[in-house]
């Protein structure tokens, strides 16, 4: 069992409001919170400190609640609304990205089942193959390696692991990619690391990157990482991502 939060910012800087957008006839964040509801959790809610963004959600979910602003990450976020509904160390809450409209359910379920699975680790979190240099090199796609058990070793917007060998004239004469991986921005918190990692200030590594992931893993929490069971969905961040994604839903309509 576990719950799921969606933090949802208005203020997004490559592309404002984009929770709000429509997509065949709802908008994104509705997207996020059926899916999420089909995921079969306890409790799905809504966390945002815009009013804009907690008006549109009242018309559809069950718990919105306005979040202090200025949280530093959306992991901040989550902590506080855990703690003002008084959920127990023990509970697994899942951070649903806002902005991935075409999230799988499985994808909530299997992270919170992986979290589960290991009782000694803190958080667990998902991720894909990467297949081709473009993606390898593109800084808006997150790499992560991980140690034998399956535990994060790092996370950069940097290409890793990197092949030496397989780059003799530079950063895009590149060959070698493969058993890279991008890192899927869904996680599953036990409660009890959530309230440690908001006690934390901005890692070193999380300010120089812009990964709220860096901050656990600078303090050494045990990252859980797994492939995703099945593919997940485009995210939205900038105006091409909601042209090509809208271009999904009116081919699925």
């Amino acid at each position: 069992m576990f719950k799921v939060v969606i933090p949802a910012r208005y203020a997004s800087s490559r592309l404002p409001g984009k929770v709000l957008l429509p997509l065949a006839g709802k908008p994104m964040l509705q997207w996020v919170y059926e899916c999420a509801c089909a995921a079969q959790a306890d409790e799905v809610v809504i966390a945002t400190d815009d009013e804009r963004v907690a008006a549109a959600a009242r018309a559809f979910a069950k718990q919105v609640i306005m979040s202090e602003a200025g949280h530093q990450s959306g992991t901040d976020r989550v902590a506080e609304i855990a703690a003002r509904l008084g959920w127990g160390n023990g509970t697994i809450v899942v951070n649903a990205q806002a902005d991935e409209p075409l999230l799988p359910p499985q994808l909530l379920q299997q992270v919170a089942a992986v979290l589960a699975q290991h009782p000694q680790a803190d958080i667990a979190t998902l991720a894909t193959p990467i297949d081709n240099l473009a993606e390898f090199l593109d800084p808006n796609v997150v790499k992560l390696v991980t140690d034998e058990r399956h535990r994060a070793l790092y996370f950069s917007r940097a290409p890793i692991p990197w092949a030496r060998d397989g780059a003799p004239a530079g950063l895009r004469s590149q060959t070698r990619w493969q058993g890279a991986r991008r890192h899927r921005g869904l996680y599953a918190y036990r409660v009890a690391a959530l309230r440690r990692i908001a006690s934390l200030p901005p890692s070193a590594l999380e300010t120089t990157e812009k990964l709220e992931q860096l901050r656990a893993l600078e303090a050494g929490f045990d990252i859980r990482v797994a492939d995703c069971s099945v593919p997940p969905g485009p995210d939205v961040n900038t105006s091409e991502d909601y042209a090509r994604v809208s271009a999904l839903f009116a081919a699925r309509s």
